[in-house]
């Protein structure tokens, strides 16, 4: 016991004997969503009495008879406060119990991705979203897809050639924007974007999102904007859960489960969980225009496992398999599979530092499967293994270095290389970030990076941002620098388009660069919150194809090439409020410019308007609880040009219609242990005139009910 502990207890014992007579109170800190929140602080108003929760959430007071105000708090959680009466309080199955929220109104919640180092997202200086695990439960959504599209104005999905799903955000297609799972990059792509099918929901923490630039952090793709998704680790000592989905149309499906333990040193999260639907068509208005829309099926299989040497140590390991297959033909199904796995080192030093160290190994692969001949052709396979260091070293009180880098070597062999080909690329980074805090007001964080790719060399990121506090107002600016290296298949793709025409990949290309400028002001108050954030993103040198005359004996061929670049502007307003009678809403605008250089049309598809909507209303019974919410986006008509379907070589105009899409959820939850959740999508029953590139994949409202149990809470029940 060292001397401030004795003193706390030397005084805690004087306390009670000033009391006179003591009681126990027992009680139980859980998240909103009944999750125990560890290590949170308890005290006693107007009293020198205060505890701290053990590992599960508990904690014991020793209180005199009489009436208290206990106050539990948490950083990251909105505090609550309840009375309480000893002894009355003090019986074996009587629990003070405090449910505490996340705090985003207040800008509690921790975040890494902004600085690669935990800290409260207010007093971050780099502008970041979050999206909640109770955000995305409320939505009831299967993947990434239906989380981003509700919660971010400026991003659509939609499908590209071979149904293949496409993302586009403000100019930028998915090849400028990096998804990352706890801070790994991803293998594998599918027609220049992530395969976002292997994004499911089920264990997913948090969402954080950085828009602008962010390569002296993680280097090459991020260009335009990162998007992290944190995954979670088991609370309680065990839980278990079961759920079940269906939809009103084409067989929708969705089974999964989780089985969580936490025990001494060990912790495990286990999550599986399969989806599917029918093939079917879909008709626009005009009745004349139908496109089949293929069936599919899916498993995702998650582990992560993490041994605690001490307090200050940790080990975690996970492991990830994927399986996607997809009714393309009568004859014929796509098949993807993803294997991961991957070992991270945590240690705290003594002097405040911390030491993370990982490897992470990802396999991506896609097949054609012939039923009728039951054989599997692996046409596709993206292989990466990434080793990093980062560490985190406080110097002084108002300084903290962070340091580290990477080095990852990438594999591939793909359908669309000569064939009987495959190439491999390597590379090594190292950064560092210096982070100042001066005075009361001011943060400062200032950043470099040099990566080396062995197929392009040399490419230098630097990053500058500030963040100024002033009471409930905040007002961040920054400057940050941003690459994307020309990947294997820009560089020796030699692909035939059906016998249109053939891609061709270029060894010469260079990396594409970018400036991003962002400003932003955001103030807070208990229930209300305005954040508005104005970028500016200078992209130049960027990769694209480019139609060749002279190739293929002069018939002509796409070939990939730098061209001199755009100019993006974009401009993020979004207001919050909730109040404490359990009515919430949200609403988020974005607005999107496109400046073209050397008299070249724009080609963005991108909507200029968008925006994002909910309002919700939740009660808590003492056996039942349930929350409403109503939610929607808009996206504006769109005018821009596209290849002339003659002439490869010339433009034309193309436009897309403005829409609009409603749905409403119901979630309910009995006894604390069983959930039920129905929704209705696209209340207003949209369906576009015709199916089109970026057209939304609807037709019309459906409805879909999840059943889900927590088995552990059963057995928990008093």
């Amino acid at each position: 016991m060292n001397f401030r502990t004795l003193i706390f207890t030397l005084f805690l014992t004087l306390s009670a004997t000033v009391f006179g007579a003591e009681h126990i109170v027992k009680g139980h800190i859980v998240t909103d969503r009944n999750e125990p929140l560890p290590y949170a602080y308890i005290n006693v108003e107007g009293h020198p009495i205060a505890t701290q929760a053990d590992k599960s959430g508990h904690f014991t007071l020793r209180l005199p008879e009489g009436t208290f105000r206990l106050t539990a708090k948490m950083v990251g959680y909105r505090q609550e406060t309840q009375t309480v009466v000893a002894p009355s309080q003090s019986t074996t199955d009587g629990q003070v119990v405090f449910r505490l929220g996340e705090d985003l109104i207040n800008l509690n919640t921790i975040t890494v991705t902004g600085t690669r180092t935990p800290k409260l997202l207010g007093n971050t200086p780099v502008v970041t979203q979050i999206i909640t695990a109770d955000e995305i439960e409320k939505l009831d959504a299967t993947n990434i897809q239906d989380v981003l599209i509700s919660e971010m104005p400026g991003l659509e999905f939609s499908f590209s050639m071979d149904q293949q799903v496409s993302l586009s955000m403000q100019g930028l297609g998915g090849m400028a924007i990096l998804f990352l799972v706890d801070g790994e990059r991803l293998a594998g792509e599918t027609l220049d974007n992530t395969d976002f099918l292997r994004l499911n929901t089920d264990d997913i923490e948090r969402i954080e999102i950085i828009k602008g630039a962010a390569s002296a952090l993680y280097g090459s793709n991020s260009v335009g904007a990162v998007i992290n998704i944190i995954t979670k680790r088991a609370t309680n000592r065990w839980t278990a859960n079961l759920n079940t989905h269906f939809g009103s149309r084409h067989g929708e499906q969705r089974h999964g489960g989780q089985l969580g333990i936490n025990s001494g040193h060990w912790n495990s999260l286990t999550s599986v969980q399969t989806n599917s639907t029918d093939t079917y068509s879909l008709t626009g208005r005009s009745g004349t225009d139908t496109m089949a829309v293929y069936g599919n099926r899916q498993w995702n299989f998650k582990e992560k496992l993490t041994y605690s040497f001490t307090d200050r140590t940790s080990l975690t390991a996970r492991a990830g398999y994927y399986f996607h297959e997809r009714n393309s033909s009568e004859h014929k199904k796509d098949r993807a599979r993803d294997f991961s796995g991957g070992l991270r080192l945590q240690s705290a030093t003594g002097d405040g530092g911390n030491i993370d160290v990982s490897y992470t190994f990802d396999r991506y692969d896609k097949s054609n499967f012939y039923p009728a001949i039951s054989s599997d052709f692996i046409e596709y396979k993206n292989v990466q293994n990434t080793l990093r260091a980062l560490y985190t070293m406080p110097l002084g009180q108002n300084v903290t270095l962070t340091a580290g880098g990477d080095a990852m070597s990438d594999f591939l062999m793909s359908y669309q290389f000569e064939a009987g080909t495959d190439h491999s690329q390597y590379s090594a980074d190292i950064f560092t970030q210096a982070e100042l805090t001066l005075g009361s007001h001011w943060t400062v964080i200032g950043g470099l990076r040099a990566d080396w790719m062995s197929k392009s060399g040399w490419n230098v990121t630097p990053k500058l941002a500030a963040m100024y506090s002033l009471g409930r107002l905040r007002m961040r600016g920054s400057y940050s620098g941003g690459f994307k290296a020309p990947t294997l298949k820009e560089m020796y793709m030699n692909f035939n388009m059906a016998n249109i025409f053939t891609i061709y990949g270029n060894r010469d290309l260079t990396a594409e660069r970018s400036h991003s400028f962002a400003l932003s002001a955001e103030y807070s108050h208990s229930r209300y919150s305005l954040t508005a954030t104005g970028y500016y993103n200078i992209m130049d040198n960027e990769i694209t194809t480019l139609w060749d005359p002279t190739r293929e004996n002069g018939r002509g061929a796409m070939v990939y090439h730098n061209v001199s670049g755009r100019n993006l502007l974009g401009t993020d307003v979004s207001v919050a409020a909730r109040y404490p009678c359990g009515i919430g809403a949200k609403v988020a605008y974005a607005y999107f410019h496109e400046f073209t250089r050397n008299g070249q049309p724009n080609t963005s598809d991108s909507r200029p308007h968008s925006l994002t909507a909910k309002i919700d209303y939740r009660k808590v019974l003492r056996n039942y609880e349930f929350d409403v919410m109503l939610s929607g986006r808009y996206l504006s008509s769109v005018r821009y040009h596209t290849f002339a379907d003659s002439d490869y070589n010339s433009y034309e105009v193309a436009s897309s219609p403005a829409y609009t899409i409603w749905k409403l959820a119901l979630s309910q939850r009995f006894f604390n242990a069983f959930r039920l959740t129905l929704t209705a999508d696209n209340l207003f029953n949209y369906r576009p005139k015709t199916y089109e590139y970026n057209s939304p994949v609807t037709e019309g409202t459906t409805f879909s009910a999840t059943v889900a149990v927590d088995i552990e809470k059963l057995f928990n029940r008093k």
